[in-house]
């Protein structure tokens, strides 16, 4: 995407409210699939500027103080500039940004980091799980959130597979769709059985809430920058756990999981902070259910039309299947 010149927009009024010379130009960043923002050029180097789409004040704020704490405490979190007034965030026809240093970095998928990048990857998770329970306040135990429900999720499928199928044009994706669709139906008529119970959730922490490559920034071999703290909430840390795992180690060709690569990254994270085989387990199995209840790529692709995170579908759908048939062997990597 090509550079916007500043001159007298909104935005470079903005700029003006920092210490960071005059603002030069705007290129919108095309990384990540929900997230909007700029780096921008002033006459004194390179920033981002992150346009929240969906936050409160309140939650931007809470976000920008323990970014700054866990950059204190030695943790590669990003914590907004701030302003000549001393705030973190400014309003402009009402959306919230925030201006972050510039990093040069570059993202890496879990395929290419060796059995020694998968133990730091493992260790820097933990590390910030760790530091969040000790800078943050206590938090209820458990947090009860009922697993989905079968017989819900196989209306959305339906729904969903008589849509695609009523369709006068079909595409590729079409075609895919309604292979997994049909796929997932049959999966979840057969293992309705297997939906964890309401009160196995696992212990509740704080998360970033959405580690995955594209928000983690590496300088060579060594992450320098974790980016995007937009979900940091107070939710069930070994989920996100599990979730890392299989963000950074599937396989975009085949849907499969690099299980000795999660070895390496799960042994790392219990060394830091050791939840224990039950949380764990009771984690996997709620990923596992979570993905074969879950149609949100479809749902955004055809009923919002909004197809941004059409290149996930494949491996993700695949997952699931994979994850399905090997998932005795999934386990034993998160809890041997």
């Amino acid at each position: 995407m090509h550079t916007l010149r500043a001159g007298r927009s909104p935005l470079a009024a903005l700029l003006g409210h920092y210490a960071v010379g005059a603002a030069v130009g705007f290129r919108p960043v095309a990384e990540g699939l929900l997230n909007r923002g700029y780096e921008v050029t002033t006459t004194e180097g390179r920033w981002f500027l992150k346009h929240y789409l969906d936050q409160t004040p309140g939650a931007i704020a809470f976000q920008h103080r323990v970014t700054k704490r866990l950059r204190a405490a030695g943790i590669p979190a990003l914590p907004p500039l701030a302003d000549r007034e001393g705030t973190t965030a400014r309003r402009v026809a009402g959306r919230w940004f925030a201006l972050f240093p510039w990093v040069e970095g570059r993202h890496r998928g879990g395929g290419e980091l060796d059995e020694t990048e998968c133990t730091q990857l493992g260790s820097l998770l933990g590390t910030v799980h760790a530091q969040l329970m000790r800078m943050l306040p206590p938090v209820q135990q458990p947090m009860f959130i009922p697993a989905a429900d079968a017989a819900h999720s196989m209306g959305v499928a339906t729904r969903l597979l008589e849509g695609i199928r009523a369709r006068a044009v079909r595409e590729p994706f079409d075609e895919l769709a309604e292979h997994r669709l049909i796929e997932r139906l049959r999966m979840l008529r057969r293992l309705a059985h297997r939906r964890p119970a309401d009160h196995d959730r696992s212990r509740t922490g704080y998360v970033h809430g959405d580690f995955h490559p594209l928000n983690l920034l590496y300088a060579e071999r060594d992450p320098v920058a974790i980016i995007d703290w937009d979900r940091l909430a107070a939710l069930p840390d070994t989920e996100e756990t599990v979730r890392a795992a299989l963000l950074f180690f599937t396989a975009s060709a085949t849907g499969t999981l690099d299980l000795p690569r999660v070895r390496a990254f799960v042994r790392a994270y219990r060394a830091v902070t050791d939840p224990g085989d039950g949380e764990l387990a009771a984690a996997v199995q709620r990923l596992w259910w979570e993905r074969l209840n879950d149609f949100w790529m479809l749902n955004r692709h055809y009923d919002e039309r909004d197809h941004r995170s059409d290149p996930l579908f494949p491996a993700s759908a695949a997952l699931i299947v994979w994850w399905t048939r090997h998932y005795e062997e999934v386990m034993a990597a998160f809890v041997e």
